[in-house]
């Protein structure tokens, strides 16, 4: 049976640019939408995509957490205004839609881990602009799922893990916060996972981040052994960074439900993290 047709909004991201090659790979007819040429605010442009392809994939989002604080509007516009009209549109057209999350939906409080049916209770306005864009897709879509990700890493964009590695190119001495404890995610894992959900097209809400849990520092110090780099690493707690937007300080995330999905175990953070080293 012939695979079906795919569009992948903000597919050069980085993890719609993992998404791409893994639904190409799996032999989907795969389109891809993202800047300049299309704008997922734009309703005509968003119609457009929607019609060309019997499933949607969204990974187009408002990323900058910090900047979010000060550009509310845009964040919103991508984040939430956009997804409602991509769920009323694919639900116009009867077209399944699985839509990108993240943990910063939750304000990080939990001492246990996060289930799809905890209350979120969003910390900064990029979390409040991710979780009003669920519930606008809820409220609009008839056929949709959506998948929250956490401490996503990947090859097509700047993330923690790049970040560090450059910091410490022209530092001796790094900083990195200890009370911030989740699982860094490879978006290459994630797409992996996703494409495996794309026949079934589960519907509701799921959870997905690498197995275990570890704190930044921990990750900082896990890089820097596997890399063979001498910085002196510091933790500290994220009081001492000023920045714009409060960031949760539990990211735990309980992935029961989608590994019921799965034919593997999802992989531990580790195993994922020290391929991705080896690709940079």
């Amino acid at each position: 049976m012939a695979k079906k047709s795919i569009a992948i909004l903000g597919g050069r991201g980085m993890l719609g640019a993992d998404m791409v090659k893994q639904c190409s790979r799996a032999g989907f007819e795969t389109k891809v939408f993202d800047l300049p040429e299309f704008d997922i605010t734009n309703h005509e442009q968003l119609k457009q995509a929607v019609e060309s392809c019997e499933l949607i994939v969204n990974c187009a989002a408002y990323t900058d957490v910090d900047g979010a604080e000060s550009n509310r509007e845009t964040a919103y516009a991508v984040n939430a205004k956009a997804v409602g009209e991509l769920g009323s549109l694919a639900a116009k057209m009867n077209k399944w839609v699985l839509h990108i999350s993240t943990d910063f939906v939750f304000d990080g409080s939990s001492d246990s881990h996060y289930v799809e049916t905890d209350k979120p209770n969003p910390i900064n306005e990029y979390g409040k602009s991710k979780i009003e864009g669920e519930r606008l897709l809820i409220e609009s879509a008839n056929n949709f799922c959506i998948i929250r990700l956490e401490w996503t890493y990947g090859l097509a964009g700047r993330n923690f893990v790049t970040k560090l590695l450059e910091l410490a190119r022209t530092r001796k001495e790094l900083k990195v916060v200890s009370d911030q404890i989740g699982s860094p995610t490879s978006t290459i894992e994630a797409a992996k996972v996703i494409g495996k959900l794309l026949d079934k097209q589960p519907r509701g809400i799921f959870h997905f981040a690498a197995g275990g849990f570890v704190s930044r520092f921990e990750i900082a110090k896990f890089i820097f052994e596997r890399m063979n780099i001498a910085v002196d690493l510091k933790s500290c707690e994220s009081s001492e960074f000023k920045l714009p937007a409060q960031r949760p300080l539990s990211s735990r995330f309980n992935c029961e439900k989608i590994q019921s999905l799965l034919d593997e175990p999802i992989r531990n953070w580790q195993g994922p993290l020290e391929e991705f080293l080896r690709l940079l």
